[in-house]
């Protein structure tokens, strides 16, 4: 089934003197011509068969156990019917098999997203990272196709954990007071305290979403909160890369409702080996 979005990015103007014909609220133009409006966005979210939870275990604390290390039932490719060529289960752990391409990604390769869409919840992993390595834990994600007919990448509608080597990956000193380090909500707020393992160990990760509230952990401690659908939420998003009008538009239209309708949460292929075992999530009214 799908369903169409499209957002018309309009000049907004404020109270000042601007391109604008004094269309919009509070407007001071003194007769300046408007500026063009911005192309509208079209995408359409996909909405897929969900994975019926029924069919999982559940451990004694209430969770789900989404992989425990024998099999991969109810995973698939974002955007696939199966799970993509890169990812193996091997030694009790999701292993991506590292192609050294980055975000290109292999051939038969892609980001492996469990096929169930969850609003509130509690998601509990582990992960280790190969030396140098990058991936990512996203969540609240949607299936999204562009104008083209073709899949948008994932990030463009999900809130990212960081997954990374900060010692020896690049992506650690880019980007504004860490926030492309471990367990970052990527490109925007810096875990603190900076406390993840080096490459080769592993470390926990937990991630608490809650009518909006959301709650990154690593190893243990709590490092960091933010609040969906808020004027902060928006700061956030106009001072970021998936800013309104800009190199991704579509994204911006979909991270400022992220998570209102729930989404997926999936693993990120990013061309290096990673490992990750012990998935559970609680499912939280």
């Amino acid at each position: 089934m799908l369903f169409a979005a499209s957002l018309a990015l309009l000049a907004s103007c404020g109270q000042k003197k601007c391109n604008c014909d004094c269309t919009c609220t509070d407007c001071s133009c003194n007769g300046e011509k408007a500026a063009p409006a911005a192309a509208a966005v079209d995408y359409e979210i996909v909405e897929n068969e969900q994975y019926d939870l029924a069919n999982l275990k559940q451990d004694a604390d209430g969770y789900y156990i989404l992989f425990d290390g024998s099999s991969l039932d109810g995973w698939r490719g974002y955007g696939q019917d199966a799970v993509p060529a890169s990812w193996e289960n091997a030694d009790g752990t999701i292993h991506l098999k590292g192609s050294g391409t980055g975000e290109a990604q292999a051939e038969g390769g892609g980001d492996l997203m469990f096929a169930h869409k969850f609003t509130n919840f509690t998601l509990e992993l582990e992960y280790k990272i190969s030396k140098g390595g990058n991936s990512g834990i996203f969540y609240l994600a949607q299936e999204v196709k562009g104008a083209d007919g073709e899949y948008l990448p994932i990030w463009q509608s999900a809130s990212e954990y960081q997954v990374l080597d900060n010692e020896n990956h690049i992506d650690a000193q880019l980007g504004v007071d860490g926030n492309r380090q471990a367990a970052s909500l990527y490109d925007m707020i810096p875990a603190n305290p900076q406390n993840a393992k080096p490459f080769g160990e592993w470390n926990s990760a937990k991630i608490v979403v809650f009518k909006g509230t959301v709650i990154h952990y690593q190893n243990g401690e709590k490092v960091l909160e933010y609040h969906l659908w808020t004027p902060k939420w928006k700061e956030m998003l106009d001072n970021s890369k998936f800013c309104e009008g800009g190199e991704f538009p579509a994204a911006y239209s979909l991270m400022i409702e992220e998570g209102k309708e729930g989404g997926y949460f999936a693993l990120q292929d990013h061309g290096d080996d990673v490992w990750y075992r012990n998935v559970r999530i609680k499912v939280q009214d």
